[in-house]
């Protein structure tokens, strides 16, 4: 099942960007989809949620796999973590800064 644009979030609606994969990752894609709305109530309830289960300070963002379809979280430790990321496809999403 592979998503070809960029999905909304299940859990806030937003669109989700497109997040360059990590060189060292063992994911076969060259990207995901990721929400990176910091006000999203997956990512905002995942703060309490994580410290609750593990004592960790951090919290996980709605992850799609272009080719599978497969979603999950992708853990992150702070607001920025993991933006740097993003692949923006033109100049008004970089003005956006989705």
């Amino acid at each position: 099942m592979e998503t070809k644009s960029n999905p909304e979030c299940p859990h806030c609606g937003h669109k989700m960007d497109k997040w360059r994969v990590p060189e060292a990752s063992t994911w076969d894609t060259e990207f995901h989809y990721v929400c990176f709305n910091d006000e999203c109530p997956y990512f905002v309830r995942g703060w309490s949620w994580m410290q609750e289960k593990y004592q960790a300070k951090a919290s996980y963002r709605h992850c799609i796999d272009p080719v599978t379809g497969c979603s999950r979280p992708l853990p992150v430790w702070s607001l920025t973590a993991l933006k740097d990321g993003i692949i923006y496809n033109n100049n008004a999403d970089s003005e956006k800064g989705n």
